[in-house]
Formats: C-alpha cells, structure tokens, sequence
C-alpha cells in the first residue's frame, strides 16, 4: 500500500498559503518514477495471455537461459 507520510515531503508554498511545489530525496524520487514505470508497463500488458509455469520453463530451456 502507498503510504506518502514514509516520504516526507516538503512543501514550497504561495503567499496564500496553497501547495506549489514539492521538496523530496532524490532517492524517493527515483523510487517513485520506477513504481510508475512498472505500474504503465503492467497496464499496458493486462490483455496479454498467461503462460504456465511448466511452458516457461520449458521455452527458457529451448532458448538456452535455464
């Protein structure tokens, strides 16, 4: 589960008072842009038929990485 307080965010705000921008490690940066990217690439693949796992192994066995 996606808990943002782990984060701990710093906030750069306006002479209101309203949230503008955001100040975070870089490494929870990073962290988060990876999680996007895994998270597009599952939804780009959610039609995708399954395989099992006796068919993987054995095409993993053919093309000579297991």
């Amino acid at each position: 589960m996606f808990e943002l307080k782990k984060y701990r965010l710093k906030y750069i705000t306006d002479k209101d008072g309203k949230k503008k921008e955001v100040i975070m490690k870089v490494k929870d940066f990073e962290e988060l842009i990876e999680d996007l990217n895994d998270i597009a690439i599952a939804a780009e693949r959610r039609d995708e038929g399954t395989v099992s796992h006796e068919e993987l192994k054995k095409e993993l066995k053919r093309d000579g990485l297991l």
